[in-house]
């Protein structure tokens, strides 16, 4: 299993690098299973983090011909509090401005492209719903992503699930930053089985936190 960590300008490291980790541990718990790239809508290149001089490299051009599994993070940034109070230099570094400047790059088309091709899973953590749904992806569909975003997830056009991990088949989301880890933790019990993933909780001393929300079963009566 192939997986692709996208990178773009101001993301969100821990939101990449927690599930990172997480698969692949399980590539090497399972001799080679999982493979792990960082990827770049533009391909090979320094790609800048939100957080200021922490960068990665993206080692090649996402490919959902070849990923099986597309990890989109979400952005680094200031909240955009008041947008009256804020200077135009301000609004810039709103993590909604970071997340809106990914879609005048070709990361929309691929992950567009991703989403139509079977035996993709599309994967996204914390705002990465967010560059989905703005995108028009993820129309009607449910999704999560930190809790100060669902109003915005649910304005561009998905559905809100207020959940740390939302399982919709081929599209699986994670709310806020550190849900990173568990998203990672439950793709790896879903595609490689539940001893692997016990065995990388026990190495990254980690406990998956939250019931994972499916669209199925009887619904709260309150």
């Amino acid at each position: 299993m192939l997986a692709q960590f996208v990178l773009f300008d101001g993301f969100d490291p821990l939101d990449v690098i927690a599930p990172y980790e997480v698969l692949d541990t399980a590539g090497m718990l399972t001799g080679g299973a999982v493979r792990t790239e960082l990827v770049s809508a533009e391909g090979a290149r320094e790609v800048a983090g939100g957080i200021g001089t922490v960068s990665l490299r993206a080692v090649t051009a996402l490919d959902p011909a070849r990923a099986d599994l597309i990890v989109v993070p979400g952005a680094y940034g200031e909240l955009p509090g008041d947008d009256e109070d804020l200077t135009d230099e301000e609004r810039d570094r709103t993590i909604p401005a970071i997340l809106g400047r990914t879609l005048g790059t070709d990361l929309s088309r691929l992950l567009d492209e991703a989403l139509r091709r079977d035996g993709v899973t599309v994967a996204t953590v914390c705002g990465g719903s967010l560059i989905l749904a703005m995108a028009g992806l993820i129309e009607g569909r449910p999704a999560t992503t930190h809790h100060m975003g669902l109003d915005l997830l649910g304005a561009t056009g998905a559905r809100p699930i207020d959940a740390r991990i939302v399982d919709d088949g081929d599209l699986v989301s994670g709310a806020g930053v550190t849900s990173g880890l568990d998203l990672g933790l439950y793709l790896v019990e879903r595609e490689l089985g539940p001893r692997i993933a016990h065995g990388v909780e026990k190495l990254i001393a980690h406990e998956r936190r939250g019931v994972v929300w499916h669209e199925r079963g009887l619904i709260p009566a309150i």
